[in-house]
């Protein structure tokens, strides 16, 4: 009873009705000690009510050694809210004022010497009195009926009701039995089930009052959980090896227009808590309260939410920034911490410890070793899902005093299969999660803004609802979901056999590959991994109980996360579009304030420059953040808009007041034959990575005068993407639903991208000479091809979605046009349509930017522009008229043959059809710095003499130059190129050249023989080229052009 006393606030001997001989307690009433409960919990969140209606303990004492202790709590209900964040500031800007750093120390110290006192030997003595003692406890039942939970913050009320709760031991078969923990196999099961859970979300008034209730999040939802201990033997207080896992076979979720703000609001709250930005600054410490920070020897803040220890930090970086007080902890180090306490560890040795310590007396041990940290698993998974997103209207009564009624209509509809997330950690050295499931589908529901396109009365096909699918279907993929969990009956824990675990990154990579992760789930898989090693070579556990004098070992920190797509089919029509942009606006209409806003950056510049040994130590090891996404075989299909409301949508979208625009709601009427646009991919890479670290790796790298390349490396946040088979067409729906075949518009074509941009740039202001940005695009190739028909086609899909009109009914899409395009098999067509390609191979793009300039760099190995005129009959070749090709061989340019010809480049190593490089300083006390924005990229040395262009006169930009040349023909919009003429009318030579090239005027390649440049008078440059902004350009290593802008 003293225990239950701690936490009851008005328990009175009155109030107890104790049968010695039944054994059977009844408490009333009760009132929760609320202080009590914050202060051994230790939560973000006070306690604004606590109560418990009946409390029942039965003690058979009889049977205790076959019978179970049963504690029945009848009608429990707590009232949380966020913790004061004014309240907690005020607390702690009192007492910084007299804090000192041997203070902090201390308070740091603490817990470390109360986990050093603790006994060598954590088994407990053997005997009858401890076994029967263990026996019970481990047979203990707990039974709640009744359970309400609420959280309230601004005019946000969480409700949690649960009808039954309860907790019992079962056998071997997880079926109830009175089971105690035997050898060999040292194991103990449990079972909790819980029935009929519902949680609510709904919104108060300025009053505290809810005028109307939402409809629940989740309505009466069962589920049950299987608790799993392994002992390492029969005296073990702490199993060496904790399983809890949780299956929930229906899991349906309902979210409403209002309710959207309010769960992002509570999505918020649990990143925020899990990064540990709610209470762990102080906007009122000072300099003093940051400078008893650094002074720290050791960090013991805990987990954040990369699972990240911070205490290689100081000794990595020679620069720590982390808080070791208590209010940094991360919401998992706060978690860890009760894994003792929830698997038995007992109150009574924390009080002893605390009395040998306030006694000046330290329990002595002939050994001083600390018990190894247990293996945790953690498990959910979840047969079926189902969010579904509704729309609300207010409706009021005919009486004037009848309160409004909300009713509510569903609009969209997410379905998952197969869902798993596993959880396995290790103290802080390990920690790993997986999320996965097998499939995915989105579908719309009933009507949308007015527009009646999927009642009940359309009659539409069941598949026109779906516009997202992604993996496979439990009946094809199987119960691949619960493979080793504890509902698998495979599993070795299911077959009396000790399970085994990966707990080093090597082997983890190996075993949990992006293959097997897609076998298992097929949709979705994702992988986070966080390791720490020691490099030493000591145990990393031992580390955590250092002394305040001993120095911090190097940890080696590895973080990596992978997500894979599995196929993916997105179909964007006009329902779709709506719904989703619908929810959107939803999600933007409130008023909330970030919970944490974002902080100014501030630099603090070394005073003492780092050693040799210190850069040494450093280059051996640097931990980065590694994120790799991929997506296989992606399919986005774009149709004709069959309705546009887009106006009413769009502009709250983009940051602007909702404003009733009237708009007409059109009569939906399904439109087919519908065209579509098909984009598909067959994979697409993404990589990015930032430097763990990069406040105390930057502060430390950018004070040393010359840098390696590998400590710069990881001073960046770099980027990799990779799309290979990425190719587009024309598609059309049909009257009964099939889609015919695809007519290419881009070709299969593959690209990269890398990227890398400077952390903390402020630190790089002083040094001009390290890029602060820097871009590589590569385009190996890349081609367009469309007849005048698919052109307009794509036009007028494009201004479906654009031209939003009031009525909401796009305009009609031409037949005659659709017929053109997709020409049916075995018709006759009356004319041949000729086919523009365009075409573009060898691309490759550098940018760079300094603190003093920028510049750009890029080369065109080739470009092709020719139209294509299909055959009239069997037997005759296409025609090919070539508008522009480069580099072409232009010997023989001014004969007929040569224009009906397809060139090619004689090989691979052609010279590159287009080179250039520009630079422009940011300032105009920069300009004699811009030279050395060219860096690596390749230029020609600067000519002797110009071409006769007369580029220098030309000081605005190298487009007036070109629209001089060519009178505008080209910008225009005009196929034809005129180049010839620019060059005629310069040069004496010109006249010469027009007689050779006698052709057609209508047919302009882009080609400039040696010949012709060769014969440019000599124009000396009006300054000197390194010290003003320049562009250069170079066309197939004929002409080179230098200009000043």
């Amino acid at each position: 009873m003293s225990y239950v006393n701690k936490y009851i606030k008005n328990l009175k001997p009155s109030d107890l009705q104790l049968s010695l001989w039944g054994g059977d307690v009844v408490l009333s009433k009760l009132d929760l000690k609320l202080d009590v409960l914050e202060q051994e919990l230790k939560l973000p969140f006070t306690f604004m009510s606590g109560h418990i209606h009946e409390l029942r303990i039965h003690v058979p004492w009889t049977k205790l050694g076959s019978e179970p202790v049963v504690i029945t709590i009848n009608t429990m209900e707590c009232i949380l809210k966020l913790r004061d964040g004014a309240q907690d500031d005020h607390e702690s800007g009192s007492s910084s004022s007299s804090r000192s750093v041997s203070d902090s120390s201390k308070a740091i110290a603490k817990p470390r010497r109360i986990q050093q006192a603790a006994p060598s030997d954590p088994d407990l003595p053997p005997g009858y009195v401890q076994s029967l003692i263990r026996r019970v406890v481990n047979n203990v039942n707990i039974v709640v009926n009744n359970l309400i939970l609420k959280y309230v913050e601004d005019d946000i009320v969480l409700s949690v009701n649960i009808t039954a709760a309860e907790c019992y031991t079962v056998d071997d078969m997880w079926e109830r039995a009175f089971m105690d923990i035997t050898a060999p196999e040292l194991v103990l099961r449990k079972v909790i089930n819980f029935a009929d859970c519902t949680v609510c979300l709904d919104k108060r008034n300025a009053s505290g009052k809810i005028e109307f209730y939402q409809d629940p999040l989740l309505y009466k939802c069962s589920f049950r959980t299987r608790l799993h201990f392994t002992y390492d033997n029969i005296n073990s207080k702490i199993p060496s090896v904790i399983k809890i896992q949780t299956l929930v076979e229906s899991l349906k979720l309902s979210i409403t227009d209002q309710q959207l703000p309010m769960f992002i609001r509570i999505l918020e709250l649990i990143i925020a808590l899990y990064y540990g930005e709610i209470g762990g600054h102080k906007e009122g410490e000072g300099e003093e309260g940051s400078g008893h920070v650094k002074e720290a020897p050791l960090n013991l803040s805990g987990i954040d939410v990369d699972m990240e220890s911070p205490m290689s930090s100081p000794d990595m970086y020679m620069h720590s920034g982390s808080s070791p007080g208590e209010a940094d902890q991360g919401w998992v180090s706060w978690a860890w911490s009760f894994v003792p306490a929830i698997v038995g560890a007992e109150e009574e040795d924390e009080q002893y410890l605390y009395q040998e310590q306030e006694g000046g007396g330290i329990t002595k041990s002939p050994q001083h070793h600390t018990p190894k940290d247990p293996i945790v698993s953690i498990g959910f998974y979840c047969t079926k899902a189902s969010v579904t997103f509704k729309l609300t209207e207010t409706q009021s009564e005919s009486s004037y005093y009848s309160p409004q009624k909300v009713k509510s209509r569903e609009v969209l509809c997410l379905e998952k299969e197969g869902i798993t997330i596993e959880v396995l950690m290790m103290g802080e050295p390990f920690f790993n999660c997986q999320i996965g499931f097998v499939g995915c589908q989105a579908l719309c529901l009933k009507s949308i803004m007015g527009v009646q396109d999927f009642e009940e009365n359309i009659n539409r096909n069941e598949k026109d609802a779906v516009f997202f699918t992604c993996g496979d279907s439990l009946s094809s993929k199987g119960m691949t979901y619960l493979t080793n969990s504890l509902f698998d009956y495979r599993s070795p824990e299911n077959n009396g056999v000790r399970a085994e675990f990966i707990l080093d990154a090597a082997n983890h990579k190996e075993t949990y590959t992006e293959i097997a992760g897609m076998q298992r789930f097929g949709a979705f898989y994702m992988d986070y991994l966080y390791t720490m090693e020691n490099s030493s070579g000591k145990d990393t556990q031992e580390t955590t109980l250092l002394n305040a004098d001993e120095v911090v070992p190097s940890f080696q920190e590895t973080s990596i996360k992978r997500l894979v797509v599995g196929p993916l089919d997105v179909r964007l029509h006009s329902s779709a579009v709506h719904r989703i942009l619908k929810m959107v606006t939803c999600a933007m209409d409130h008023e909330y304030e970030p919970y944490c806003k974002p902080q100014q950056e501030t630099f603090e510049e070394r005073h003492a420059p780092p050693t040799t040994e210190e850069i040494t130590k450093l280059e051996e090891f640097i931990p980065s953040r590694l994120t790799c996404i991929t997506f296989h075989q992606v399919s986005v299909t774009i149709s004709m808009a069959e309705f546009n409301l887009l106006h009413t949508l769009i502009p709250v979208i983009m940051g602007q007041k909702a404003v009733q625009i009237p708009f007409h709601v059109p009569v939906f009427q399904p439109v087919r034959p519908l065209a579509l646009v098909q984009l598909k991919v067959e994979k697409v890479n993404v990589e990015h990575s930032v430097p763990m670290y990069a406040p105390e790796l930057i502060s430390t790298v950018s004070s040393l005068s010359q840098p390696s390349d590998n400590l710069l490396h990881h001073c960046y946040a770099h980027l990799y993407l990779k799309v290979f088979g990425f190719q587009t067409g024309l598609t059309c729906q049909d009257r009964t639903g099939a889609f015919l075949p695809l007519i290419t518009i881009i070709p299969s074509f593959s690209t990269a991208l890398y990227a890398k941009l400077i952390q903390l740039s402020g630190y790089w202001t002083k040094r001009s000479s390290v890029p602060t940005t820097e871009c590589i695009f590569e385009l190996p190739h890349f081609t367009v091809q469309a007849t005048r028909a698919q052109t307009l086609l794509v036009q007028a899909i494009y201004q479906s979605w654009t031209h939003s009109v009031v009525t909401g009914i796009p305009q009609t899409l031409n037949e005659s046009l659709l017929n053109e395009v997709f020409k049916a098999p075995g018709v006759k067509s009356q004319g041949l349509s000729p086919t523009l390609e365009g075409s573009l191979q060898n691309l490759e793009l550098k940018l760079c930017s300094r603190a003093t300039v920028k510049c750009a760099s890029g080369t065109v190995g080739a470009v092709k522009v020719c139209a294509r005129t299909p055959g009239s009959g069997e037997g005759v070749k296409e025609k090919l008229v070539p508008l522009i090709q480069g580099p072409s061989d232009t010997k023989e340019l001014h004969m007929s043959r040569w224009l009906n010809e397809i060139r090619k480049p004689e090989s691979l190593l052609a010279p590159d059809l287009l080179a250039f490089s520009v630079q422009v300083p940011h300032n105009a006390d920069d300009c004699r710095n811009s030279v050395s924005c060219l860096g690596s990229s390749t230029v020609p040395p600067y000519p002797s003499a110009l071409t006769p262009l007369n580029l220098h006169l030309l000081s605005a930009s190298l487009v007036g130059m070109l629209m001089e040349a060519v009178d505008g023909n080209w910008f225009k919009g005009d196929w034809e190129f005129h180049l010839w003429e620019a060059v005629c009318d310069r040069g004496s030579a010109a006249e010469d050249w027009e007689k050779k090239c006698q052709f057609d005027q209508s047919i302009s390649p882009l080609c400039l023989s040696e010949a012709m440049i060769g014969q440019a008078a000599d124009i000396s440059p009006g300054a000197d080229p390194k010290f003003c902004p320049m562009l250069h350009i170079e066309i197939n290593d004929c002409l080179y052009v230098w200009c000043k802008l």
